[in-house]
């Protein structure tokens, strides 16, 4: 019979926000792939996680997946974690999950913790439609994805180190104008976690005078369409829209 692949969310900050199932899962599993062993090894202390564990990182990924799928197609549970957050998004995961599905073995991911969705809410932006980015690249094809980002007419994130930050806005409001609204999360769920918001130049100007540290994650708000305010105030008014709210209010 064959077994399963879990993948499951580990706290980006705060080690209270582990869900009691992901505890469970990683202590019944036969193996745990961890991105990074070393960092995976301290929260599995501070839970009493004995399961084994291998390296499951980006230099290795297309090398481990045949053993790994071969031994879930046997029957054994193994069990998929990153650094922080939820494996796939940003950090490896894809593949495995991808080759599984070929397979048609089964793979089953834990709701839990990611950095993006926190930072997206906080934002004060809309978050009813928006685009996951992720990291941009560094160096080819940056200024493409900026300039591909800047057309979008909704909420779009980005992951940045802390060096990259001030830069990377000061580009962000070259492309979208210095007045776009954005905000910028760091250390999600961490002690010293802080949201900053406001147009871009105003947070390129904050962040240049203020060296931050930790993770970020920078929330831009979507272009915004020339005829965007002239059509919600027809629809707003519109005499037919009138007529069929009174008429819906005397049913």
């Amino acid at each position: 019979m064959a077994g399963k692949l879990y993948i499951v969310p580990t706290p980006v900050g705060n080690l209270a926000d582990m869900s009691p199932r992901a505890v469970e899962v990683l202590a019944e599993a036969s193996l745990i792939l961890a991105e990074d062993t070393r960092t995976s090894a301290v929260l599995m202390r501070h839970f009493g996680i004995n399961t084994p564990m291998a390296s499951h990182h980006k230099f290795n990924e297309h090398n481990d997946l045949s053993p790994i799928l071969d031994r879930i197609e046997a029957g054994e549970t193994i069990a998929l974690v990153s650094d922080a957050g939820t494996p796939g998004i940003s950090d490896p995961g894809f593949m495995l999950s991808r080759e599984c599905r070929r397979r048609g073995l089964k793979v089953e991911t834990l709701p839990g913790p990611t950095a993006f969705v926190p930072a997206l809410v906080s934002s004060g932006l809309p978050c009813d439609r928006f685009f996951f980015e992720g990291f941009l690249p560094q160096k080819k094809g940056r200024a493409t994805r900026l300039a591909y980002l800047a057309e979008l007419p909704v909420t779009f994130i980005i992951y940045e180190s802390p060096l990259r930050l001030a830069k990377t806005l000061g580009a962000l409001a070259e492309v979208c104008g210095p007045d776009r609204q954005a905000s910028v999360s760091r250390e999600i769920s961490k002690l010293y976690e802080t949201t900053e918001r406001g147009t871009l130049y105003e947070l390129q100007q904050f962040f240049t005078a203020n060296q931050p540290k930790g993770e970020i994650v920078i929330v831009v708000s979507g272009k915004e369409r020339p005829d965007a305010d002239e059509r919600r105030h027809k629809n707003k008014y519109r005499p037919d829209r009138c007529s069929d709210t009174a008429e819906s209010e005397e049913n």
